[in-house]
């Protein structure tokens, strides 16, 4: 990798430090959300929710925050570049955890996690912005599955780094952990992220401006449609995120053994992102994510049916939900590479749609999944069969009725 710094005295990053450091951007959100998963109970408990399931507005608040924002986020990082708007954006989500761990009832949690969201939009959206100012075609695709790699590596510990921290303290102590993790990485921000937007590619932020960017992402039927397949998708993954708790220590009795097979599928994502990367140059995006999307239609179906008939052994459960994570780890970077990547004149304002997009599409429909909870997998698993046929039907209009046919040249 190569960059040209705006900021005097920041070093040029290596290709694996320019990983790291995305993977760390976007890492923000996971830790957000899965590093609290073993807390739910008792901040409901704590904050007197009577609901079990109203425990997982606290998940929902942020996601609508952070879905909202980037809408914002996006315009003003292709005006003024991406440090600043990337710092400031740090800056709220951090206070904001300081200001969790005084706050006196389930609501105003609720109101600061969705502010915490809004400052979390900076990381989402600016974290893909430079990826994309910096790398293309399939080398963005790599990129991004390198990244998805390691970003994946948090839901992997986030959830056992929550469950030892219930151990020697409240639910409090998770969010100044948050808080110190926000400050580590605005610090390498500052210390080692040159400008990657330069001044002749930046955006006036007017609305006339902006109209016109979101315009042009709106109508590329590529970008649109990968977008909302991506939507689906993700909020299949985001109703089980959703309803974890519930299911793993509810349904299959696991207790404190739930940080480690969340551990699990995570990895399972994980070791997805990094053979994609291995794959993806010589296969090309299409291939690989159209493969992936029928094939994880077909376990969700399976998955469906196994649970009409009865109760899901956790084996069968495990196996199931695990192959689906896989396909998801080789949907998740490619989909969005190719919704990316007919827009790179307007990288954030792009970002910032795609990711409101999935955000706030993911979240609602994840939610109404979570919601509908009724002690079984069955609406888990139905969410994911519908979904998962709604994503091809999009990916469908978004190729023309034409799949696995490559639009890049290999490596």
């Amino acid at each position: 990798m190569t960059t040209t710094s705006e900021a005097p005295g920041i070093p040029v990053l290596s290709k694996a430090q320019f990983v790291a450091l995305m993977a760390m951007l976007m890492a923000i959100n996971a830790i957000s959300i899965d590093i609290m998963l073993p807390g739910l109970q008792q901040i409901g408990a704590s904050l007197g929710v009577a609901d079990e399931n109203h425990r997982q507005y606290v998940i929902t608040a942020y996601l609508i925050g952070m879905g909202c924002a980037q809408l914002f986020f996006g315009p003003l990082s292709d005006r003024f570049g991406r440090r600043l708007p990337l710092l400031g954006g740090l800056a709220i989500y951090g206070v904001c955890a300081i200001a969790i761990v005084f706050v006196p009832s389930f609501a105003g949690l609720l109101a600061l996690r969705f502010v915490q969201g809004i400052g979390a939009a900076a990381t989402r959206v600016i974290s893909v912005s430079i990826v994309r100012d910096v790398y293309g075609g399939r080398q963005m695709a790599e990129v991004m599955s390198l990244v998805m790699m390691v970003f994946m590596v948090v839901p992997v510990i986030a959830p056992s780094i929550g469950q030892l921290i219930m151990l020697f303290a409240e639910w409090h102590m998770i969010f100044v952990v948050i808080a110190l993790f926000a400050a580590l990485v605005a610090t390498l921000v500052t210390l080692r992220l040159p400008e990657t937007l330069t001044e002749d590619n930046r955006r006036p932020f007017t609305a006339v401006s902006i109209i016109g960017a979101f315009r042009i992402v709106l109508t590329n039927r590529v970008a649109l449609f990968y977008t909302l397949a991506t939507s689906f998708i993700f909020g299949s993954l985001f109703g089980f995120i959703n309803s974890s708790q519930q299911i793993l220590v509810g349904i299959y009795g696991l207790g404190v053994w739930f940080p480690l097979a969340f551990a699990g599928f995570a990895g399972t994502m994980a070791v997805a992102s990094f053979t994609n990367s291995r794959m993806v140059k010589r296969y090309g995006m299409r291939r690989l994510s159209h493969g992936a999307l029928i094939g994880f239609a077909a376990v969700s179906l399976i998955w469906m049916v196994a649970s009409l008939f009865g109760p899901v052994p956790l084996w069968l459960f495990i196996v199931l939900y695990a192959l689906a994570m896989f396909q998801f780890g080789l949907i998740g970077p490619n989909f969005n590479a190719m919704a990316m990547e007919p827009l790179g004149h307007v990288a954030g304002t792009a970002s910032s749609v795609l990711g409101f997009t999935q955000t706030i599409g993911g979240a609602v429909i994840g939610a109404a999944i979570g919601q509908a909870f009724d002690g079984t997998v069955t609406p888990l698993a139905l969410g994911f069969f519908i979904l998962s046929a709604i994503g091809l039907g999009f990916v469908l209009i978004a190729e023309k009725g034409k799949l696995f046919s490559p639009h890049n040249p290999a490596s």
